[in-house]
């Protein structure tokens, strides 16, 4: 399906993918999606990228000890988001998302700066019962539609009070449930073929060894840091994604 010189290129750019996700806990979908979109179209960017997804987000939802805490407090986001992956997926073979990739791109960047800046959302405890599950609606139609976890979740996290390891956690709590019903969706509708679940398992190896090396840099800087390297990381990507759709 792929000669040698694209099967490289695709490994690369999980192998960055990885990387990043180690470091700042999101972005390997979004620089996954970004770097094999050039490569290949949508449809199969996506595929690509679902096992070693599922893989580095299991290991990522496993790393720290607020795994009840955060299903307790998300539940209802987290299953709103799932249910809402299959509407999402039914517009992938069918809409052009070019303008959906690049308002995405804007929103990164638009949050990212505003955080940069010292401005925050803050969402108080009484409301989270109704806006964790209108959250969870829009993340899982966007998931569905481009393969992108992050919008708006990670704004919602952040809203919440989650700090660097519960932050992290939290995300690969939601994001080993959304690629399981991504998985569902694609393999439903034959987007997912066992070619392409192949050459997915194989990219399972550079993803890991990029979110290993972006582990340990991670252990090595302060909270401070690590916000700043968080939202400069969201920028960049937010900018590639948007001039990669236009």
């Amino acid at each position: 399906m792929f000669d040698n010189a694209t099967a490289l290129a695709i490994f690369s750019a999980i192998l960055l993918a990885g990387l990043l996700k180690g470091i700042i806990g999101v972005g390997f979908q979004t620089v996954g999606i970004a770097f094999l979109t050039i490569i290949t179209n949508l449809p199969n960017a996506i595929s690509l990228l679902l096992i070693p997804s599922l893989v580095t987000n299991l290991w990522q939802a496993g790393a720290g000890g607020e795994l009840f805490t955060i299903l307790i407090r998300l539940w209802p986001l987290i299953i709103t988001a799932c249910m809402m992956v299959w509407f999402g997926s039914i517009a992938l073979t069918s809409v052009s998302l070019s303008y959906l990739s690049a308002l995405l791109g804007v929103l990164l960047i638009v949050y990212s700066a505003f955080n940069l800046f010292g401005l925050r959302f803050e969402v108080k405890t009484k409301n989270e019962w109704w806006l964790a599950p209108f959250i969870g609606l829009i993340n899982g139609l966007l998931t569905g539609m481009t393969g992108i976890f992050v919008v708006p979740c990670v704004f919602y996290f952040q809203a919440i009070g989650f700090r660097k390891d519960t932050l992290i956690q939290s995300m690969g709590v939601l994001f080993t449930a959304l690629t399981l019903m991504l998985i569902v969706s694609l393999k439903t509708k034959n987007i997912l073929t066992l070619e392409l679940s192949g050459w997915s398992a194989f990219a399972i190896f550079p993803a890991i060894i990029g979110v290993f090396v972006g582990q340990l840099i991670r252990k090595r800087i302060s909270e401070e840091v690590f916000k700043k390297i968080f939202f400069l990381c969201l920028i960049f990507l937010g900018s590639f994604i948007t001039f990669n759709a236009l």
